[in-house]
Order: C-alpha cells, then structure tokens, then sequence
C-alpha cells in the first residue's frame, strides 16, 4: 500500500532485473560466445524488431495493471476487514454488557457469546481479547461456599447460580483446548490470566495449553475438586506463584508438562490433597519457598526426565531465598523417577512432616540435600535407587528425625556415611553394606 509511483518503479525494477538474469542465465547455458553483426536490415528483421517493441509495451502494460489490480484488492480486503471488526466490536460490546447483568441467564448467555466471538474473531488480537474478558470475569471478586452464612437460602442461591457461570467459563476454556493446533476454533497458544482466580472447582482434564503463558498467580483452590488430568502443557510458562491449596482437592494425575516452565514458589499446601503424579519432561519445576503445612501432596510415579526440580534455597542477589518448607504434612515421592535431572532439596526444612522416598529411582544426574534440616519427621527412602546419579548430603542436620534409607541400592550418597569409627546420627538408618559398623 505504498505510493502508486514508487511501487511501479520497483515493479519495472524487479522486471527488468528478473529478463537480464534469465538473459544472462539463458546466454550462459548456451554457450553463446558473442552476437553475428549484420550491416543492413531486412524487412523480416524490421519486422522482428517492431513485434519486439510492441511486446515490451504490451507487458509494461500488464505490468501496471497487474499492480493496480492487486493494490485494489488489498483495499477490498482491508475494507472487508474493517466492517468485520466493526460488526465484531458490535457484538462484543453487547455481550460485554450482558456480563454486568443481574441475571445468571443473561450471564450464561454472554459467556457463550464470547466463546463464539472468539472463534469468529477476524484476527488474533481480537481473539486474545475475548478469551482476556472471559478469564477477566473468573478474577472478580468471588466468596466460596465455605464463606457463605448458615440459613442464608438466597445467598446460597446466589451463590450457585454464580458458581454455574465461572464453570461454564472453565469448561468452554477447556473444551476450546481440547481441540487439535491447526482447528479453525482452537484456542491453543493464547494467554490465560487466573491471576487471583478462586477455584471452588473446575475441569481442565485433557487440555492442551501449548505456547503463550498460563498464570495462577495468587489462585485459592479450595473447597472442591480441579481437575488437571491429562492435560499437556507443552512450550509454555505455567506461573503458580503465591496459589494457596487450601481444603479440596486438585489432581494433575497423567498430566504432562514438556519443554515447559512450572513455577510454584512460595506456593502454600495447607489442608487440600493435591496429585502431581505427572510428567515433567524436559522441564523446570521450582518449589521454592513453597510451604507444605498440611494436607496430602504427592509425587507418587511422577517422572522427572531432564532439567530438573527445585524445592531448595538459594543466595541472590544478597537475599537468601528460601528453601521449600515441609511441617505437618504427609509428601509422597514414591516410585517417583528423577532421571538426567537437578534434584535440588538444598536449605529445605523437613519438621513435623512424613515425606516418602520409598522406591524412588534416580538415575544420572544431579540430587542435594545439601544444608537440609531434618528435625522431628519421618522421612523415608526405604527401596530407593541411587544409579549413576550424583546424590550429596553434604551438611545436613539431623534433628529428632528418622530417615530411613533401609534397603536402598546403588552408590551411597557423598556426605551421609560419617567414617566407621564414628555413630550414626540419631534417628538416620542405612544399608549394612553402607555403613557395616554398628553405632
């Protein structure tokens, strides 16, 4: 859409440049070692030339046409456009409207509208724009069940019909993700914002999140069961910052986290029993800071495969960051697999908490419980298998704890087994072929 006079230039330009290198190209090929010079011209060769002449004209012509013909279609579709995003700014805003009514009904209706707004959305931008509001809706202010007054029929009344809605809205999501990549009315690769969304349920089993970002910043689930299972995040940056899982429960059981970002630091478990028997392949999981005070978290036959998983602490930028905390809740790792992986439990705490390593297998890289404190729990890594990977216990302290690595097989990790002259810490049993002396 460039001036009409420039663009018919570089048009002539790029003629011109693409006959000389076809020429050139042409004369090569044959072998042409020069042109016979005639002394006077026939009528034929007269002839020849004039045809010649009227040739170049004729495609100069077309040329011209050619450009005029494509900028007016340019300006046919740019026109088409507009009135499309016009009708679909029109109908948008009607059922952004139709969100702030009083009726559950009309919400229920506007939700729907937008869903199908955004698979008629004549571009991207448009799309992210509906799927923005729809998401926008789950973040207002919200009051779960458990807040509600006892004897208070119309308040939970209310309450329900609300709580029909936000799931409608989650299930169109996760219907939407559902659907295969290149399907005209796939929601894949946009960005969903469940910044400080609360979650009193919710099924997001057998979504595919792929690109963009997925953020649960500052999220409650509590309350009810969400559900994770089967879904696939797969290039993306999922961000659980700050989520509390309080009462409820969530499951990622199956899900499959690839080439991906998972971030729960200084998330908090307190009182919900939460499933992460997933996959995490090729992929980053941080717990750092993440306080485990209740409830029941699980890794059981979780495979870790590459990059790795974080619950320790860290020094930064003067701040020491804190490692994952475990006091009173029950953490099962069992027939977890860490494989090629960064295992890091470094300045973690363990107190008051029964953490499960039984039966866990690492193989290859990298596991620390380096400056780890275990103070008055019972960990156990009763089966365990330490094959080929690098496992330090280099300045842990045991505290009024039990760790049990009965029966674990392979290379005994480095800073566990004090010199056979001196006893056993209280509480910490090993395999006889690792320490053969009795304390």
């Amino acid at each position: 859409m460039w001036p009409i006079h420039g663009v018919l230039v570089l048009a002539f330009a790029a003629a011109i440049l693409a006959t000389t290198v076809t020429f050139y190209a042409g004369w090569k090929l044959l072998g042409v070692q020069g042109l016979a010079r005639e002394q006077r011209i026939g009528s034929r060769e007269l002839f020849d030339l004039v045809k010649v002449s009227f040739g170049v004209v004729a495609g100069a012509g077309a040329l011209v046409a050619l450009v005029n013909g494509y900028r007016r279609q340019r300006v046919d579709e740019a026109g088409a456009l507009r009135e499309e995003t016009r009708l679909h700014t029109e109908r948008f805003t009607k059922a952004v409207s139709q969100l702030g009514e009083t009726s559950e009904a009309v919400r229920l209706g506007a939700v729907h509208a937008l869903a199908s707004l955004a698979d008629d959305a004549p571009t991207p931008d448009l799309q992210q724009t509906c799927v923005d509001v729809l998401c926008a809706y789950l973040r207002l202010p919200y009051s779960a069940e458990a807040d509600l007054s006892d004897g208070d029929a119309g308040a939970r009344h209310a309450y329900l019909a609300l709580r029909e809605v936000r799931h409608t809205v989650i299930r169109l999501i996760r219907d939407h993700l559902r659907l295969l990549p290149d399907h005209p009315h796939s929601w894949q690769g946009l960005r969903f914002d469940f910044t400080g969304v609360v979650f009193d349920g919710g099924d997001f089993s057998g979504a595919k999140f792929s690109g963009g970002r997925v953020d649960f910043r500052d999220a409650t689930f509590s309350g009810a069961r969400v559900d994770f299972k089967d879904t696939k995040f797969s290039g993306v940056r999922v961000d659980f910052r700050g989520t509390k899982f309080s009462d409820g429960e969530v499951t990622f059981r199956s899900a499959a986290f690839s080439d991906s970002e998972v971030d729960f630091r200084d998330a908090t478990f307190s009182g919900a029993r939460v499933d992460f028997s997933a996959n995490f392949l090729d992929t980053s999981a941080s717990f750092r800071g993440a306080n485990f005070s209740a409830g029941t978290v699980t890794f059981d036959d979780a495979r870790f495969l590459g990059r790795g998983v974080d619950f320790c602490s860290v020094f930064s930028g003067g701040t020491v960051l804190l490692g994952a905390a475990f006091s009173g809740a029950t953490v099962s790792f069992r027939g977890a697999e860490f494989s090629g992986a960064t295992v890091g439990f470094g300045g973690a705490t363990f107190s008051g908490a029964t953490v499960s390593f039984r039966g866990a297998r690492f193989f290859a890289g990298v596991v620390e419980f380096c400056g780890t404190r275990f103070s008055d729990s019972q960990v156990t890594f009763r089966a365990a298998g330490f094959i080929g990977a690098k496992v330090s216990f280099l300045g842990a302290a045991f505290s009024g704890a039990k760790v049990d690595l009965s029966a674990a097989s392979g290379q005994p990790p480095s800073g566990l087994v004090p010199p056979a002259e001196k006893p056993l810490p209280d509480g910490l049993i090993l395999p006889t072929e690792w320490y053969p002396a009795k304390a």
